[in-house]
């Protein structure tokens, strides 16, 4: 998908650039206007190829570069393809080199925190809030991350140029959902949504999204985003029915889709 029409520009943009901060790894750097980012963690957003502007450079260039910079960081190479992506043309020609389409993600959009709605939690839970680490670890055993993977994770959210705040929920000494926050300004990101697979259809998430954005508001927030696959349907429902809209949808290219996984 391209643009939502009934969101201001300026929202969509904001989001992305809030984005892009919020998933900042330590290992990035800049080429010829591709911003090249190489964390060993799981998230995509951070071992991936963000072409913000276009260079000067020829494709086959920029590509043979970027290879390189994978390949010494033991990374397959993938290319992140947004609207906002420089050259405007860049999919398409990505396609008909033979790279792979995937992770078709949407960002979702509410534009407006004033009427979030009341938390209710059921007996006996308890949200608590954490340091970096300890989320780390709490969110990759519930994904089944490596622990080169959880511990890319908290390093990110360490040296993250804004700040992170994430809660889990528990009942006693169990696991019921996770998540947090990243506040750039007026605009809050909700992060690492996840709730265990015995406790959906309960309203946990919901409530923990509406939770945190809650706090963010107490803090200044005004709007919200999140990023969600295309085919979580679920979450996306859930995400609706708070408000959240699709605000515009990214993707990603690789040439070989195997060594991605």
């Amino acid at each position: 998908m391209l643009f939502n029409t009934d969101i201001t520009r300026d929202l969509l943009q904001a989001a992305e650039n809030a984005g892009l901060n919020a998933s900042a790894p330590p290992q990035q750097e800049v080429l010829d206007g591709w911003l090249i980012r190489l964390s060993p963690g799981k998230a995509k957003r951070s071992r991936c190829v963000n072409a913000l502007a276009q260079g000067k450079l020829p494709l086959d260039e920029l590509l043979a570069r970027c290879t390189q910079a994978f390949e010494r960081a033991g990374l397959p190479l993938v290319v992140r393809i947004t609207p906002f992506t420089q050259p405007a043309d860049l999919d398409q020609q990505l396609a008909a080199l033979g790279w792979e389409f995937f992770d078709d993600t949407r960002v979702m959009l509410k534009a407006d925190l004033a009427d979030l709605g009341a938390v209710t939690w059921p007996e006996g839970c308890v949200l608590h809030t954490v340091g970096h680490a300890e989320y780390a670890r709490a969110v990759g055993s519930l994904r089944g991350s490596s622990q080169s993977a959880i511990e890319a994770h908290a390093e990110r959210m360490q040296q993250s140029p804004v700040p992170y705040v994430g809660m889990l929920l528990k009942r006693g000494d169990a696991l019921l959902a996770c998540g947090q926050f990243v506040r750039e300004g007026e605009l809050v990101g909700l992060y690492d949504i996840f709730t265990v697979p015995e406790q959906r259809g309960r309203g946990l998430g919901r409530s923990l999204c509406t939770q945190l954005l809650s706090l963010a508001r107490e803090q200044g927030a005004r709007s919200a985003y999140l990023q969600v696959s295309a085919d979580n349907h679920g979450a996306r429902s859930v995400y609706q029915r708070m408000g959240f809209v699709d605000g515009y949808g990214y993707h990603y290219r690789t040439p070989d889709l195997k060594s991605v996984y």
